[in-house]
C-alpha cells in the first residue's frame, strides 16, 4: 500500500505536467499575447493607457477582418494571396461609384461588396473547375485586382463619401467603429465555422478532401462558397481601411495578405488544413498589432521591427509543427464537447484576470517615474527605402542630438494605413511633438486630426497634410520643382525633340505634384513631345527595367524626366553610352548618388531639394512648437537645379 502511494505521486506530477503542457499547446497564441502585454506594459508606461489599447484594437481591425476570411480558406487547406488587392479594389469601386459615377451610397456599398464576392468566386472557379493550385490562382487575382484598382482610380486616391467615412470614427467619442466591425465579423466567422453545414464542410475538406468527396460533400461547390466568403471579408476590410483614411488608396493594403495569413497561423490554424477557429485568428491579429504598437512606443528601429515580426511568424509555424507532432490540435469550432468549451472559456477568463492584474501592477510600477526627461519627438517618414528620405532622417537625427531631443523615427514603407497606425501610436506615446512626411496628404489627415485633439503639435515635412491642422509645413515646392525640371530639359534639347517620363509610385502626392509641375512647365515649349509615361515606383531597379522596355518602342528619344534620382539612375543604366550624349536625363531630389552622376555627366541635372536641411528645420520647428514658441506656418527650403557647372558648390 505504501508502495502504491509512492508510485502515485510521480504519476500525479506527470499528469499535472502533461496537463499544463497540453494547455499551453492548445492555447499557445493566447499565452503569447498575455506575455506580450506584460512585457510591453513593463517596458513602456504609455502602453497600458485606454487610448493606446483602443489604438491597438483599431490597428488590428483590418488585419483581423481579412484574416477571418482567410481562416475559412486555410481551414479547408487552401491559401488566398489576393485579399489585400481585393480589399483595395472594393474600396476603390465604392469611392468611384459614389463620387464619379454618382450612385447612391447604399448602392455603391453593395457594388463594392459584390466586387469582393465576385473576385472570390473567380478564385474558387479557377481552383475547383480550372484545377489551378490555390497559390497560382490567388496570385493571379492579386495582380488583376490591384491593376483594376489603379485603372479605375487612374492611380490617384479617391475621396470617400462622408456617410461611409463614419466607419472610421468613434461611437460616443471613445469606442472606435472599426473595432465594432471587427467583433461583428469575428462572431460571424465563429458562427459559420461552428454552427453551419458549410463550416463543418470546411473542416472535412481540410482534413481529407478525397474522403470528404467520397462521403457525399460537393467539394467543388463548397470551395466556390469558401473563396466567396474570403472575398466578402476582404471587401469589408477594404471599406473599413478606406474609411479610416477618408479616401480609397489604389495602393492600399499591399502585403496585408501576408499579415492575414500570419494572424491565422499564429492563432493556431494549421496550413495543412482541418484546424482553426475565429478566436485564435483574433488573438493572432492582436499579437501583430501589439508587437507593432509596442515596438513603436519603445522606439525600436523600423528595420528591426520587420525582423522581430518575421521571427514571430516563423516561431508560430514551428509551434504548429511541434503541436501536430505532439498529437494535439486546436479544436475545430463546433466539434468539441461541452467540457472542452468550458475549459476554453475558463482559459480566456484566466487570461483576462492576468491582464487586469498586469494593468494594476504596471501602473504602480510606472507611477512616479516620469521625472524630468528630454523632449520626445516622433518622425514618421513615408519610406526609408529611398536616399532622399534617408537624408531627411539623417538631418533630423543630427539636429535632435544637437538640441538634446529624444527622436523616434518610423518607416511607413509607402503604406498610408501603416503611417496612420504609427501616427496614432505617437499620439498615445506622450510625445512633445510629431513630424510627419505623409505617404499621401489626404490619407494622413484623420490621424493628424487625432494628434490635434490630443494637443500635440504636428509639423509636416516635404508634403502637406490635408484637412488637418499643422503648426508648420517645411518643404520645397514639388510643383515648382517639376516646372524647373521641364525648363532645364527643354532648354538642353533646344526646345524641340521627344522625351519620356518615368513616374513615381501611383497615388502618392509627390508623384502627382512633380508630374503636374513638369506638365505645366512644358507648355512653354510646344516643340517638345512626350511620347511615353510609365510608373517606375521611385525605384532604381524598376527605372532600369521600364527604361529598357521604353527604348524598344522609342529608340530615338532625346530626353528623359524622372520624378526622382533613383529612377533617373536606373534610366542611365538602361541608356548606357547614350546617357549624357544623345539622350539627356533630368532627375529630382539631389541625392548623393544623383549628384555624383551629375558630376560624371551621365545625369544632366537634378532638381535638388536639400533633404538634410529639411530634416534639420523640421525638428527645430517641432521643438519650438512643443515649447509654445512662434513658428512660421510655411517654411520654404530653396529648390535648385544642379548641373555639372554648379554641382561642386552644392550641399544637400
Amino acid at each position: 500500500m505504501a508502495t502504491d502511494t509512492l508510485k502515485s505521486k510521480p504519476g500525479a506530477q506527470a499528469g499535472a505536467t502533461a496537463g499544463l503542457r497540453r494547455l499551453l499547446l492548445d492555447n499557445g497564441a493566447l499565452t503569447a499575447l498575455v506575455v506580450l502585454v506584460i512585457a510591453m506594459s513593463a517596458l513602456s508606461g504609455d502602453f497600458l493607457t485606454a487610448d493606446n489599447l483602443l489604438n491597438v484594437g483599431v490597428q488590428a481591425a483590418v488585419t483581423a477582418i481579412l484574416a477571418f476570411g482567410v481562416t475559412f480558406v486555410i481551414v479547408s487547406a487552401g491559401i488566398d494571396l489576393s485579399v489585400g488587392s481585393v480589399a483595395a479594389l472594393s474600396a476603390t469601386v465604392l469611392a468611384w461609384s459614389a463620387t464619379e459615377a454618382g450612385l447612391p451610397v447604399v448602392l455603391a456599398v453593395v457594388l463594392a461588396v459584390a466586387t469582393g464576392i465576385a473576385c472570390g468566386l473567380v478564385n474558387g472557379f479557377l481552383i475547383s473547375y480550372g484545377k489551378l493550385p490555390p497559390f497560382i490562382a490567388t496570385l493571379a487575382m492579386l495582380s488583376v485586382a490591384r491593376g483594376l484598382s489603379l485603372v479605375i482610380s487612374q492611380g490617384s486616391p479617391i475621396a470617400f463619401p462622408d456617410s461611409v467615412s463614419h466607419l472610421g470614427d468613434t461611437l460616443g467619442g471613445w469606442l472606435p467603429v472599426p473595432v465594432l466591425v471587427m467583433v461583428v465579423m469575428g462572431l460571424l466567422t465563429a458562427f459559420v465555422l461552428g454552427r453551419t453545414y458549410i463550416g463543418r464542410s470546411m473542416y472535412a475538406i481540410g482534413g481529407n478532401e478525397e474522403a470528404a468527396r467520397l462521403s457525399g460533400l460537393r467539394v467543388k461547390k463548397q470551395k466556390l462558397a469558401i473563396y466567396a466568403f474570403s472575398g466578402l471579408f476582404a471587401a469589408a476590410a477594404g471599406i473599413v481601411l478606406a474609411a479610416r483614411l477618408a479616401s480609397a488608396q489604389p495602393q492600399a493594403a499591399q502585403g496585408y495578405e501576408l499579415d492575414a495569413i500570419a494572424a491565422v497561423v499564429i492563432g493556431g490554424a494549421s496550413l495543412a488544413g482541418g484546424t482553426g477557429r475565429a478566436s485564435g485568428t483574433l488573438v493572432g491579429a492582436l499579437i501583430l498589432a501589439v508587437l507593432r504598437n509596442g515596438l513603436n512606443l519603445l522606439s525600436v528601429s523600423a528595420f528591426w521591427q520587420q525582423v522581430v515580426i518575421g521571427v514571430v511568424i516563423a516561431l508560430a509555424v514551428l509551434f504548429d509543427t511541434l503541436r501536430r507532432k505532439a498529437g494535439t490540435t486546436a479544436p475545430a469550432a463546433g466539434a468539441s464537447g461541452g467540457g472542452n468549451k468550458g475549459k476554453q472559456a475558463l482559459t480566456y477568463v484566466i487570461a483576462a484576470v492576468v491582464a487586469v492584474a498586469v494593468v494594476g501592477a504596471t501602473s504602480l510600477l510606472h507611477n512616479g517615474s516620469s521625472g524630468a526627461a528630454k523632449p520626445k519627438i516622433g518622425l514618421s517618414l513615408s519610406t526609408l527605402n529611398n536616399p532622399f528620405f534617408v537624408q531627411i532622417r539623417d538631418g533630423a537625427e543630427e539636429e535632435a542630438r544637437k538640441l538634446g531631443v529624444d527622436l523616434t523615427v518610423t518607416d511607413a514603407q509607402n503604406d498610408a494605413s501603416q503611417q496612420a497606425n504609427q501616427l496614432q501610436n505617437f499620439t498615445s506615446g506622450s510625445l512633445s511633438a510629431v513630424v510627419v512626411n505623409p505617404v499621401d496628404s489626404d490619407a494622413a489627415g484623420p490621424a493628424v486630426r487625432g494628434a490635434n485633439k490630443a494637443g500635440i503639435p504636428v509639423i509636416a515635412v516635404d508634403r502637406t497634410v490635408n484637412k488637418a491642422d499643422t503648426s508648420a509645413l517645411v518643404a520645397s515646392d514639388n510643383v515648382a520643382g517639376g516646372a524647373l525640371g521641364a525648363k532645364a530639359l527643354a532648354e538642353k534639347l533646344g526646345g524641340k525633340g521627344t522625351i519620356v517620363i518615368l513616374q513615381g509610385q501611383a497615388g502618392t502626392s509627390a508623384s502627382r505634384e512633380r508630374g503636374a509641375g513638369f506638365a505645366e512647365g512644358l507648355k512653354d515649349y510646344p516643340g517638345i513631345k512626350v511620347v511615353a509615361k510609365q510608373p517606375a515606383d521611385f525605384d532604381r531597379t524598376k527605372g532600369l527595367d521600364v527604361m529598357t522596355n521604353l527604348l524598344q518602342a522609342h529608340p530615338d528619344i532625346g530626353g528623359v524626366f524622372a520624378e526622382n534620382d533613383e529612377m533617373a539612375l536606373g534610366a542611365i543604366k538602361a541608356l548606357g553610352s547614350k546617357a549624357g550624349k544623345s539622350v539627356h536625363v533630368v532627375g529630382f531630389d539631389g541625392t548623393p548618388d544623383g549628384l555624383k552622376a551629375v558630376e560624371a555627366g551621365t545625369l544632366y541635372a537634378s532638381v535638388a531639394q536639400q533633404p538634410t536641411e529639411l530634416g534639420r528645420i523640421a525638428v527645430r520647428n517641432a521643438l519650438r512648437a512643443a515649447e509654445h514658441k512662434k513658428v512660421e506656418k510655411m517654411v520654404k527650403v530653396p529648390v535648385k537645379v544642379v548641373t555639372k557647372e554648379n554641382v561642386a558648390g552644392f550641399e544637400g
